[in-house]
């Protein structure tokens, strides 16, 4: 009893005064600021309460700063129970198809200012960021998330603070840091030990403004790739004469992707320029010669690879501009290139990209569980420096929701450094309102079991769509690619997360309701979370690997689709993964990599492995199929496993493939697949 009565006044003296250790901060983080929502130890993400009447606003005609503030208003207010839906902008599967999906009453409301009221008493104040500083955007994010605030510009901070409002000023930002490390470096001093360690966010601090749609309009065309070239093969030096475009003060050249569904763009080595015979410029991407003469390089990419160069995919694009001596008569410029270009030049100025601004999505997920926002390039060597020293304080198997910097570049060091930290990677810094789908109840259910047809000698392929370790690609562009009215046609493997059991349930039960037999989920890469498992310790890879049992055990999951690299190279799977596969996991079967090539194999004499052959257009798939056909002499089955670009390919086109084949070949379900392949090795089906 004394000892009771001597710690009760303790800890009123702790309480009175003010003082408290880091562990007292954290334990209050975790346990008394969380409102509602529920993470049980065993549970991989959050569930938030359940929704029960939605408030809902178009944001899309608001500012970014507008955005970043309503959405921080959300994380707080949606972590009591999930009561703030917004339309940030306009989605692929259409701007209120999930939402009327939800079966959850809701209100539309014209003005988000008036939500701003309405909620106002569940805000403690504003967070005032510093536009000389883009990253501390993020510092504030992961204050308002520890303090019940929003975050605000300067100049929404002065009018949040007068009527109706008057709000406090919790904090200003301005002038405190110098640059993004700077900001980042007090952040992890003074906020990480305040902030959950359970989840890591990672996000841009801003993106891109959309540039108005009449901006190419004076460009012309001056030479283009008819042939979907990924490999190289048409590397040459390019004689393009832009003396047409002279007369003006500079001349302006874009290079952009000649298909852009697939990804394989203009590459571009050096680039020399002529007036009238003579070097006017001359450098190498990437190098500080170029720096001159490069107008807009916002959307594009560069490094050291190939002796130095730049390179834009999909919809990507950069622009030189050069500006000849007056009364130049001939202007031409000669250009190591390769892969997919396609050259246009202007002599009218274009807008740049490169103007930013704030934005929402996420941040409400970062805000309602007290997460530390951050954004750091794995490229970069202080800025890694401080990643890994993030990823070695949490405990193994942490997830890192959101992105990378440096495009693919990025995604692979950077997943590969997460990966040696046993840190998984979800994909979702573009999810919308993951507050809400977090608290949606839907009940998740097994998926039918087909059986295969029996086995014959024939060719059996297998169509499989990627990305699904995106978890916001399930929300936009699978919904998309889902309600094409070819889907059911032919059998389709469609990737997914299981991770949205607890994500999203709501859009995981969708797939699942209203899945055909021809279709089948399973897990994207590399089961529970996207990870490459070599790099991943094998001291605790154990870990990941049991939890991608439980997602995929519960939502009726039982084929992997995995990537694999090392020093951003695809690899095999090591013995000892495959085993802790086989003994934690044992799925029917795995999808492995994405490569030029397919193949199966029977890994550690127990776990049926195929090779994705990975195609963009529909010609592509027609051509690799037959490919791999070529030296079958029907005397045996033969198994080919087609990965599909989910960005540039649709169920219709998997239809128009399958019509083109012949009667030797037979279209499977993933399950089938494995099935026959399991019984053409004489191995035990599941």
């Amino acid at each position: 009893m004394i000892r009771k009565l001597v710690m009760t006044c303790l800890t009123l003296f702790l309480i009175l005064s003010g003082t408290s250790s880091i562990q007292a901060k954290e334990s209050e983080a975790e346990s008394v600021k969380n409102g509602k929502i529920k993470w049980p130890q065993t549970q991989a993400l959050p569930t938030f309460a359940k929704a029960k009447h939605l408030d809902v606003v178009d944001l899309r005609e608001n500012t970014g700063d507008e955005k970043l503030l309503f959405t921080t208003l959300q994380g707080n207010v949606n972590r009591e129970r999930p009561r703030i839906y917004f339309i940030e902008t306009d989605y692929e599967e259409g701007d209120f198809t999930w939402l009327n999906d939800l079966d959850v009453p809701y209100s539309i409301k014209e003005n988000p200012w008036d939500l701003l009221l309405k909620y106002k008493n569940e805000i403690s104040g504003v967070i005032v960021y510093d536009p000389e500083v883009e990253d501390s955007i993020n510092v504030a994010t992961t204050m308002a998330g520890l303090e019940q605030a929003v975050v605000a510009s300067p100049e929404l901070a002065d009018k949040l603070t007068e009527a109706p409002f008057n709000l406090t000023i919790m904090e200003d930002l301005r002038g405190r840091f110098d640059n993004g490390m700077d900001a980042y470096k007090w952040q992890y001093e003074n906020l990480w030990p305040r902030t959950t360690h359970r989840m890591l966010i990672g996000l841009n601090p801003t993106r891109s403004v959309e540039l108005p749609e009449d901006n190419w309009a004076d460009f012309q065309v001056i030479a283009e790739e008819e042939e979907e070239i990924r490999d190289s093969s048409n590397r040459d030096i390019y004689d393009l004469d832009l003396s047409e475009f002279l007369g003006k003060e500079a001349v302006y050249l874009r290079f952009q992707d000649a298909f852009t569904n697939d990804g394989w763009g203009p590459a571009v080595h050096q680039v020399t320029v002529k007036a009238d015979g003579q070097i006017i410029a001359q450098f190498i991407p990437g190098q500080a010669d170029e720096e001159p003469y490069l107008y807009d390089g916002y959307h594009s990419s560069s490094d050291e690879r190939y002796d130095g160069h730049r390179w834009a995919d999909n919809g990507n694009y950069f622009i030189y501009r050069f500006t000849p001596p007056e009364n130049t008569e001939e202007l031409s410029v000669s250009v190591d290139m390769w892969n997919q270009y396609k050259v246009s030049a202007s002599d009218v100025q274009p807008i740049a990209a490169g103007e930013t601004e704030p934005y929402g999505y996420l941040r409400d997920y970062a805000v309602a569980n007290r997460a530390m926002v951050f954004w750091l390039d794995s490229n970069v060597t202080e800025e890694k420096e401080l990643f890994e020293q993030i990823m070695s304080d949490v405990e193994p198997n942490t997830p890192y929701l959101g992105w990378f910097d440096n495009d693919v570049a990025g995604e692979f060091s950077s997943t590969e450094l997460a990966s040696e930290h046993s840190v998984y990677v979800l994909a979702a810094d573009w999810f919308n309102n993951m507050t809400v789908f977090s608290g949606i109840k839907e009940n998740i259910s097994q998926q039918k079991s087909i059986a295969a047809p029996e086995l014959d000698n024939k060719i059996y392929i297998t169509f499989t769509f990627g990305e699904g370790d995106n978890l916001q690609y399930n929300q936009h562009k699978l919904r998309e690619l889902w309600d094409d009215e070819a889907r059911g046609s032919v059998p389709i493997n469609w990737t997914t997360s299981p991770l949205l059991y607890d994500v999203a349930p709501s859009i995981l039960g969708h797939y699942q309701q209203t899945a055909t037999d021809n279709d089948l989920l399973i897990a994207g890469p590399s089961g529970a979370g996207y990870i490459y498992p070599t790099p991943w310790p094998d001291n605790t890879f154990d870990l990941f690997a049991k939890q991608t049992k439980r997602y995929m055990q519960r939502t009726g999951m039982d084929i992997i689709y995995a990537l694999n690299r090392v020093d951003e190279q695809n690899v095999p799977l090591t013995e000892s993964k495959v085993q802790d596969y086989i003994d934690y996991v044992d799925p029917q079967g795995i999808f492995l990599s994405w490569e030029s090539n397919t193949g199966t194999s029977i890994l550690n004499d127990q776990l049926p492995q195929s090779i994705l052959r990975g195609v963009s257009s529909v010609s592509e798939a027609k051509d690799a199929i037959a490919e791999a056909s070529v030296e079958w002499d029907g005397n045996a089955p033969l198994f080919i496993s087609m990965g599909m670009l989910s960005w540039s390919l649709t169920p219709s086109d998997v239809v128009e493939i399958t019509d083109s084949l012949g009667s030797e070949y037979e279209v499977v379900r993933g399950d089938q697949y494995f099935e026959l392949i399991r019984e053409a090795n004489r191995l035990s089906n599941k």
